[in-house]
């Protein structure tokens, strides 16, 4: 790791067995492989950052997530053109809506986890 790199991100889910397979999918098609996993929880990790998901606790389910309110608008992750088009192939056919379509991003692909939080992936 380099001083500065992004340790791990954290994120809260509704439900931590739908939103596991939802980004255990998404990020092992990003070339990020699972690292931990335990009831209430699981992580993936690339190059020593890793991503981990944690069932949030009943009590703080409402209100739910919402992008525009104050914290995270969304997680972009860098990948290559054919990267980019192989999975906005694979999310159509997965059933994912993909966000913004008629802007008609040549070089972006946007798409929600079962939250709604917003995932960017962006041509590098």
């Amino acid at each position: 790791m380099k001083n500065g790199q992004i340790h791990h991100v954290e994120i809260y889910v509704s439900d931590i067995a739908i939103s596991s397979e939802f980004w255990g999918w998404v990020l092992a098609k990003l070339g990020y492989e699972e690292y931990q996993a335990w009831p209430q929880g699981k992580s993936w990790t690339m190059d020593g950052t890793y991503i981990t998901l944690v069932q949030v606790e009943k009590e703080h389910k409402v209100p739910p997530y919402h992008r525009k309110h104050v914290g995270l608008n969304h997680l972009a992750f860098a990948v290559t053109t054919e990267k980019l088009n192989q999975l906005k192939t694979e999310l159509r056919s997965k059933g994912v809506g993909l966000l913004y379509e008629e802007e008609n991003f040549k070089d972006k692909l946007f798409f929600e986890d079962p939250d709604r939080i917003k995932i960017e992936l962006a041509n590098y």
